[in-house]
């Protein structure tokens, strides 16, 4: 079995989202991690400011996130991801998320840029 990759540190952006979704490449986010506790400020493209607070078992992450975007509007939602390495060694997430202060679901991917 692999290492478990720590997030601490780390900066990723959105590359791919569904419709549903806020998150785009522009959007920014920067995680810390204490032991499987994981949290990261974000923002970028329609998002000013979001908050993600959840735990990281291994290669799976189960966290919350709340945010406002440019027109005003706060969400707040909840989704689960795989997180692995890339073959450059990048940090990489795959989510499945959902909405849960609005309708709306979908995947995402989130990959490591240089901070």
């Amino acid at each position: 079995m692999a290492e478990p990759v720590s997030l601490d540190g780390r900066t990723l952006v959105g590359v791919e989202n569904d419709a549903a979704g806020d998150v785009g490449p522009d959007t920014v986010f920067e995680f810390e991690q204490d032991g499987n506790r994981l949290s990261a400020t974000y923002s970028g493209g329609s998002v000013v400011e979001g908050h993600l607070l959840g735990t990281i078992e291994e290669d799976r992450w189960d966290v919350r996130y709340v945010q406002v975007t440019a027109d005003g509007e706060t969400a707040t939602g909840h989704s689960v991801g795989v997180v692995s390495r890339l073959e450059d060694g990048r940090v990489r997430v795959e989510d499945e998320w959902e909405w849960e202060s609005k309708s709306g679901s979908g995947t995402s991917v989130h990959e490591e840029i240089e901070a």
